[in-house]
This record gives structure tokens, sequence and C-alpha cells, in this order.
């Protein structure tokens, strides 16, 4: 767990440094949709799936034509699960209020005896609603047998 913090105040410190405008924070939230047994990308005519919370805080770090840096730090609750998850994501402004992020996540599970820590890749579409808050839905894929793909729906409020 110290190595996803660390990792998190290591990436804010240096995109403060290279960031040359605007700075947002804020939080986020929202309901997750964990799909197991998947295979090779789809979902499987038996998927189980889980419904989940999340919520947590970001810093959304402006850079020029319309690219920025978002690190974000949300906990997560799926069944008897918690976790968190650690995305760091290059964001860019595609059109009027629509955005995507793509980045690798780092997971850290607290209720795993073993391979506590894992990288997953997100990737998020997001619609600003107003000059605060956004809808957001992100997929998360996982890279091993045992990390399910996860459907992430929900709001942002920037501070």
């Amino acid at each position: 767990m110290k190595n996803v913090l660390f990792a998190f105040v290591f990436s804010l410190y240096t995109v403060s440094i290279s960031a040359q405008s605007q700075v947002d924070f804020g939080v986020k939230g929202g309901v997750n949709l964990t799909f197991f047994d998947v295979i090779e990308g789809d979902f499987g005519p038996n998927a189980q799936v889980d419904v989940g919370y999340y919520g947590g805080v970001f810093a959304d770090f402006k850079m020029e034509d319309g690219f920025h840096i978002q690190p974000e730090v949300l906990y997560i609750g799926i069944s008897d699960f918690r976790f968190l998850n650690v995305p760091i994501y290059l964001k860019y402004d595609i059109k009027y209020n629509f955005h995507i992020l793509v980045g690798p996540s780092l997971n850290y599970f607290f209720d795993f005896f073993t391979n506590k820590f894992k990288v997953r890749a997100d990737i998020t579409l997001a619609y600003d609603l107003s000059d605060r808050l956004d809808l957001h839905m992100k997929y998360t894929l996982g890279f091993e047998e045992l990390s399910p793909d996860v459907i992430f729906l929900g709001l942002s409020y920037r501070l």
C-alpha cells in the first residue's frame, strides 16, 4: 500500500512542476458493475455480475492543446472485497464537453492474502454537465485470470 501511495504522491508532484496552467481538484463516486468469468473480452453467456460502489478524489492538471494529466485515488467496494484504485490518466478534450481518459491504474486489494497489488488498464469517457459537474463511464480491463473487468458509472464534482 505504501508503494501505491508513494506512486500517487510522486505523480502529483511531478505533474505539478510541469503544469503550466490551472489545477482543479474534486470528488467522484458512483456504482460499478463487475463481470466475472470473462473470456477474451467476451462477457460470455453466464457471466456473474456484482454491483458495488466507489468514491474518491482527483486532481486535473490542465496542460496545452486540450491535454490534461488526471491522477485519482478511489476506494472501491465489490461484494466482500475492498481495494484502492489509483489511475493516472492522460485526458484529452475531444470536443465541446466530451473527454477521453486513458491510462494505467494501480490497485491495492485489502482482502487478498497474496498478490495484493495489480496493474490494470482504464479507459473513461466523460461529459461535462456544467462547469463543476460531469458524468463519466469507465471501463477497467484486468490482465490476469483473477482480475475481472469492471464498468464504473458515476459523477464527478470539481471543487
